[in-house]
């Protein structure tokens, strides 16, 4: 088994970032005189959020007559139990907090996809060494301190298989858990030797000098999911209305994400929303966004984490997943 360090981390980057919210109110707006449904949506501050967040400014929620609040989260792991208690309607995250509560009967239900790694090219998550680490393929990461934002889920999944497929030891990989924001600092101070890290922090690191050592994804499940859309069972059936209602302006808002003619205004949505310089927000690489699921790349990742003993077993897929 891998050794697993828990990690105390730095939180002035990510105290600027977790204060981000979203509204469809507006001063003299349908959600002003409380025609619209309230709807809490938990989701991670980071670049790929720009779709969600550029679809609630553009309007497309409130066609579905709903004004939705984007409350931050972690990941979707963090989420699960805010969902069951309902004190969130939906979440956005990676697919490890759904595997995980399926497995438990919690009832929590995949209503959709919300983006996906590429299956070429830069991709939008990736492994990055401190330049002073000496570290330069995936097999150098064993025996070495990694950071994932969420322990035993997708990253430190794939990073073991992407270890094992260049000829190192997966299971003498030390992951730690370092919430997105605060890796660079963590990084920089010496405490981890690569980070795993989305948008926009790729690009701030590599601006440094830290070196990317490989995109996970891409050298197991090209295309995976990395973020998916979730809910829970009971709001599924008691209240069926919202989420059909709430699934189809996800399905708009993700099309209108993946127009290029729309990429000014999910930029400006990152720069709104994460406060971050203009350089960096104009160029940072955007997932592809899109709601149709692949069942068949979170199938594979199941079945890798019960290799890597992340999961004792495979989630209930029929179950688990109800597309809308």
């Amino acid at each position: 088994m891998k050794k697993i360090i828990a990690l105390a981390v730095i939180v002035g980057v990510a105290a600027a970032l977790t204060g981000c919210t979203d509204s469809d109110a507006t001063t003299g707006s349908p959600a002003a005189s409380g025609d619209l449904r309230k709807v809490r949506v938990a989701a991670l501050p980071i670049s790929e959020t720009a779709a969600l967040w550029g679809g609630i400014k553009a309007g497309i929620f409130r066609k579905q007559g709903l004004d939705v609040e984007v409350s931050p989260a972690q990941g979707g792991a963090q989420a699960i139990p805010a969902l069951i208690n309902g004190d969130i309607d939906f979440a956005i995250g990676q697919p490890f907090g759904p595997f995980r509560a399926d497995l438990q009967n919690l009832g929590v239900v995949i209503v959709g996809n919300y983006a996906s790694s590429y299956a070429d090219g830069d991709d939008i998550n990736a492994v990055v060494a401190s330049a002073k680490s000496g570290i330069t393929r995936p097999a150098q990461l064993a025996g070495r301190k990694v950071s994932v934002n969420s322990l035993g889920a997708a990253g430190d999944v794939t990073i073991m298989a992407a270890v094992e497929k260049d000829g190192g030891d997966p299971a003498k990989v030390e992951f730690v858990e370092v919430a997105f924001p605060d890796a660079p600092a963590q990084l920089a101070a010496g405490n981890i030797d690569a980070a795993w890290v989305t948008e926009p922090f790729i690009t701030q690191l590599r601006g440094r000098g830290d070196r990317v050592v490989v995109e996970p994804y891409q050298a197991t499940i090209p295309g995976l999911a990395t973020l998916t859309t979730i809910t829970s069972a009971k709001l599924k059936d008691s209240d069926a209305a919202l989420v059909t209602k709430f699934s189809a302006a996800m399905k708009e808002t993700l099309t209108w994400a993946g127009d290029p003619a729309n990429e000014a205004s999910l930029r400006q949505a990152i720069k709104d929303n994460l406060k971050l310089p203009e350089p960096v927000a104009d160029s940072v690489r955007l997932p592809a966004f899109g709601w149709q699921l692949d069942r068949a790349g979170l199938e594979q990742l199941a079945t890798l984490a019960r290799k890597y003993r992340v999961l004792d077993r495979q989630p209930d897929f029929d179950r688990l997943i109800q597309q809308q």
